[in-house]
């Protein structure tokens, strides 16, 4: 919608001509993609089972992958192994309604990509793309879901394989006819390279929870700060590099807490124990007592998140494997109707010996003076988020002698924008 208002009225965006009303469509990337001559995923999309859908899941090696057109966070991807699976979750697909996306969207089947799962984000304008980040997906088998997320690990975007994602999402991005505004696009590199698995045409998600890290890896900006630098500052745009300079500005690791257990809760201990690590940086506390929490299959039951960073890769990975303990002991939450949970008072050994390790690592705490920079950090960011609104109410005033229904789409146009 936003595209479409952006063309109509001549304002920086992407065209919806040559079949891109929709390119947000999964099947409508690969075919754009394939077409082009590059590597894309073997795939076939359809809203009905009887004929070609039916006979791509014959012709290939199981197993095979199902999904919706329109979805995010992993939702409704499965991993099928056999004919009669795949017909089923095919039919569930095509009767249930989704966080993202309509019912009765249509449903792709894909062949399965073997490989690590990368994923990278840019900010585009006027057609030249910048690399904001490269990520590696932490994506495990967990409570029999296939595609569970337990966090993202930064890459060197100088590699070979960081500098083969980039240049190949940049070809994808070419190829759906992005010129402005952010994209994340996952990328699975197999034995044979990189393979597109889908372009988001948007800021990269998990509520934001990322977006300390990587201001921080790269001193300064991320793609949320970019994208609005790319539409309304120019000389800050200007400034930012194709890449992000490496090595990086410290070590971090963007963890997603996956729950073993269901019920209601009564109490949060798990993110206080998180709070108090070495390379605790920031939390997306997601469930607080009243809350029901289910066993995490995607990225929508995941429980929350943490930034962990430091100077010492060494003092992240054992401040992960703290929150790993907390997790698969069932320690993060409390549950009402459970047995009195003594962990409120006390550590349970294993977990109270990561702690012991982490914290007691010659410079692993972060002193005064790290948490106060942090905290400058902060003050900065909401000084320029402040700043951008400000900018954004000029313009504001500027469109409305437009009047008219130009003048209510120009609006929606920069409120989309600014999102």
């Amino acid at each position: 919608m936003c595209d479409a208002v952006a063309e109509y009225l001549g304002l920086r965006g992407n065209t919806i001509k040559y079949g891109m009303d929709n390119r947000r469509d999964k099947s409508v990337q690969q075919d754009a993609l394939a077409a082009t001559g590059v590597r894309a995923v073997r795939g076939v999309a359809r809203t009905v089972w009887e004929g070609d859908m039916e006979a791509f899941i014959d012709s290939e090696t199981f197993p095979v992958v199902l999904k919706p057109v329109e979805s995010a966070g992993s939702e409704g991807v499965k991993l099928c192994n056999s004919k009669q699976e795949a017909a089923d979750h095919f039919h569930l697909l095509m009767n249930s309604q989704r966080a993202i996306g309509g019912e009765g969207a249509a449903v792709i089947a894909q062949e399965f990509l073997r490989g690590s799962e990368y994923v990278c984000d840019h900010v585009s304008k006027d057609g030249v793309h910048k690399t904001m980040m490269v990520w590696k997906y932490d994506k495990r088998l967990a409570n029999g879901s296939q595609f569970v997320y337990f966090g993202m690990d930064p890459v060197d975007p100088t590699s070979r394989i960081g500098q083969a994602v980039i240049q190949y999402t940049r070809h994808a991005i070419d190829a759906i006819k992005i010129k402005n505004g952010a994209t994340h696009s996952e990328v699975m590199f197999t034995k044979d390279g990189p393979c597109l698995v889908e372009v988001n045409c948007r800021c990269h998600g998990g509520n934001g929870t990322w977006m300390p890290l990587a201001s921080m890896l790269t001193g300064g900006y991320n793609m949320v700060t970019a994208s609005i630098d790319a539409y309304l500052d120019p000389k800050a745009w200007d400034k930012i590099p194709p890449i992000p300079k490496y090595p990086f500005q410290g070590s971090g690791k963007n963890v997603m807490f996956v729950s073993y257990c269901e019920g209601t809760v009564s109490g949060t201990p798990g993110y206080d124990i998180i709070k108090a690590l070495p390379s605790f940086s920031s939390c997306n506390a997601d469930i607080k007592p009243g809350d029901t929490i289910t066993k995490t299959v995607d990225l929508f039951g995941c429980t929350g998140q943490a930034i962990l960073a430091h100077t010492d890769p060494e003092v992240v990975a054992a401040d992960l494997k703290v929150i790993r303990n907390l997790e698969s002991s069932n320690k993060m939450f409390t549950l009402e109707g459970g047995a009195e949970d003594r962990f409120t008072k006390v550590l349970e050994p294993e977990v109270r010996q990561s702690v012991r390790a982490s914290t007691m690592k010659e410079g692993a705490r972060s002193s005064m003076a790290d948490r106060m920079a942090g905290q400058k950090e902060a003050a900065i960011l909401l000084a320029e988020e402040i700043r951008h609104a400000e900018e954004v109410a000029e313009l504001h005033k500027k469109y409305q002698l437009a009047g008219g229904i130009c003048g209510v789409a120009a609006l929606l146009g920069m409120f989309m924008l600014k999102k």
